[in-house]
């Protein structure tokens, strides 16, 4: 049999071999007919509000065990479900159905859920598909009461004793109930890298590859599978060859990794004693204890997006000012840089009315949204400055485009300082803000930006997107999506010269950054400060220890001079091979374009 690849989305990290467990969650099909009797219709209604009261118990039962062995975080992910079992609109109007139309439960309910689909699939945000998988997720529980049908059985797998479960989404309920000891990877046709299996999976450490098309459809139940959750690729009936190569490499992984974590905690600075402080990127605040076991100085980009996905409402004050305490019990002393709503693009959360756009990525996303939702917007600024009386937080503003996103972002904080402290709340009228740069014209005008922030961070995700034109989520121009094209470069460049020259911070929290090759180009470009996934800061830690900065700086002019990507990669690989064995990274890393 003829071994066949799927690249997807890298989710969480690690490589297992073994047979795959095709699970199928859709909702049970609704029997034909679906009509009832005039006189039967209240006792259907009742029927069908105690299959939802049964769904939200069971529910309750999974989000509680969920907290107890993952977190408080990470049971917020089964909260839309129990909004939607309590919406007036899905709920209520599955009722009308009822009485109106004679229907059967069962009946009602799949016109009503059809109905919210059908709303919600002009668009591919992945928060929206979050939300439907969840409606599918509720849509099965409560059918299964309804027509007095067991759940997916979770035990048996198969008969096999461990699995790498494939399927075309995973709901929360799911993934919470998954034996970590016989589930070894998790295969999903949907899915991105902040989508609730994701984050789940990094939780209960499943190596996990996601957005994998229809693999669940190509796939049988005891297929023999590789999968390899740090680059995001599965190979199908793989060969003898393939399976001796990725064990090798799981294997060097392993042995390398455990080398490293005896870097962790030395210092961060290269041959020729140039410090490079190196942070780390975290989704959620039980990550910031796995970066301080990596040995992370700081948090360089903590992600605040976790704390509105599948929200009805935006959370309180004092919700967000817990999740920063959080982090900082950690990093007491430590930088720790929190970005500020980055929602719009692939991130809306249900309370902002999202508005249908053709390219959401060039629309109403980041700091516009901030600005424009000013009551959101201030109540994240107001718990950000009282958490800044527990330790060195910076607030970082996403996608800045023009001076006027800092200035106006200083007006709302100069005014939360005032209430603050005429509520007698204790608050420093000095306050650190940064802002990403990650859009040609942030470049461009990065000399100017810099009179108005203290530091810079640089996103190269999407600096990459922007200047090549280059949708990176998009499989077909996955060729083209290449950080170290010299455009990409240049301005890199350009940003790195203009906060050195302003005396200003410039840090680097993309994914080039985690790449060897990126990392050695960035400290070349006089780039004091990394930020990093936990999993990758002992590497880069390697890197940085190895290499001479002079050395780095003479390849990047170099790699500025380059007419094309592959020039550029040849260079700094010619010159990282003097400092560094490439090939003790190959495990993890393709010494090409990341």
């Amino acid at each position: 049999m003829v071994s066949r690849t799927r690249d997807g989305i890298a989710a969480s990290p690690g490589i297992v071999i073994g047979p795959a467990w095709v699970l199928r969650t859709e909702a049970p099909p609704v029997p034909h007919g679906g009509m009832i009797s005039p006189s039967d219709t209240e006792a259907e209604v009742e029927r069908f509000v105690a299959a939802c009261e049964a769904a939200k118990e069971q529910i309750r039962a999974l989000q509680e065990r969920t907290r107890e062995t993952l977190g408080p975080v990470e049971a917020q992910i089964f909260d839309p479900q129990l909004l939607m079992l309590e919406d007036s609109d899905l709920i209520g109007s599955t009722i009308s159905y009822i009485r109106e139309n004679n229907l059967t439960a069962e009946r009602a309910f799949e016109w009503r859920v059809l109905e919210w689909e059908a709303q919600w699939s002009h668009t591919a945000h992945p928060m929206v598909l979050d939300k439907l998988n969840d409606l599918a997720d509720v849509q099965s529980r409560v059918l299964r009461h309804l027509m007095g049908l067991p759940g997916p059985d979770l035990d048996c797998l198969g008969g096999y004793d461990r699995v790498i479960l494939v399927a075309r989404e995973v709901t929360p309920s799911v993934a919470a109930q998954l034996d970590v000891g016989r589930v070894i990877g998790l295969a999903t046709d949907t899915g991105t890298r902040t989508s609730h299996n994701s984050i789940l999976a990094r939780s209960l450490k499943i190596p996990a590859v996601v957005n994998l098309g229809n693999l669940s459809e190509e796939v049988q139940t005891g297929d023999e599978l590789i999968l390899d959750g740090r680059n995001g690729r599965v190979i199908i009936h793989p060969t003898e060859e393939e399976k001796r190569k990725y064990r090798e490499i799981d294997f060097q992984v392993r042995e390398w990794e455990q080398e490293l974590l005896l870097l962790a905690h030395l210092e961060s600075q290269t041959q020729d004693g140039v410090r490079v402080a190196l942070r780390a990127n975290i989704d959620l605040p039980g990550e910031a204890q796995s970066a301080a076991d990596h040995g992370a100085e700081g948090i360089g980009l903590f992600r605040t997006e976790f704390l509105v996905v599948g929200r009805n409402s935006f959370p309180s004050e004092d919700e967000q000012f817990a999740a920063y305490r959080e982090v900082l019990k950690v990093f007491p002393d430590k930088p720790v840089i929190i970005r500020t709503y980055d929602l719009g693009g692939d991130k809306f959360p249900a309370f902002l009315h999202m508005p249908k756009e053709e390219n959401p990525f060039l629309g109403w996303r980041a700091i516009r949204v901030c600005l424009d939702e000013p009551q959101m917007f201030r109540t994240q600024l107001r718990a950000l400055l009282r958490a800044m009386e527990l330790g060195d937080v910076r607030i970082m503003i996403p996608m800045v485009n023009d001076i006027s996103d800092v200035t106006r972002t200083r007006e709302l904080l100069d005014e939360e300082v005032e209430r603050l402290a005429a509520e007698g709340q204790p608050v420093s009228r000095a306050y650190t803000l940064g802002a990403m740069v990650e859009t040609p014209a942030a470049a461009m005008m990065a000399a100017e930006l810099a009179r108005y922030v203290d530091f810079f961070s640089i996103g190269t995700n999407d600096l990459v997107q922007y200047t090549l034109a280059v949708d990176r989520g998009n499989s077909r121009l996955a060729a083209l999506y290449n950080p170290f094209h010299p455009a990409v470069v240049r301005l890199m460049h350009q940003i790195a010269k203009a906060g050195i020259e302003a005396n200003r911070e410039v840090s680097v929290c993309g994914e080039l950054a985690s790449h060897p090759l990126g990392a050695f180009l960035l400290i070349g470009m006089g780039v004091n400060s990394l930020s990093v996934g936990p999993s990758s800061l002992a590497e880069i830690k390697k890197v940085i220890r190895s290499v001479n900065q002079e050395r780095a700086r003479i390849a990047t002019e170099e790699a500025m001079l380059a007419t094309d990507a592959d020039e550029v990669i040849e260079g700094l690989t010619r010159a990282l091979s003097e400092d560094v064995d490439l090939e003790r990274f190959t495990g993890s890393w393709s010494i090409s374009a990341p």
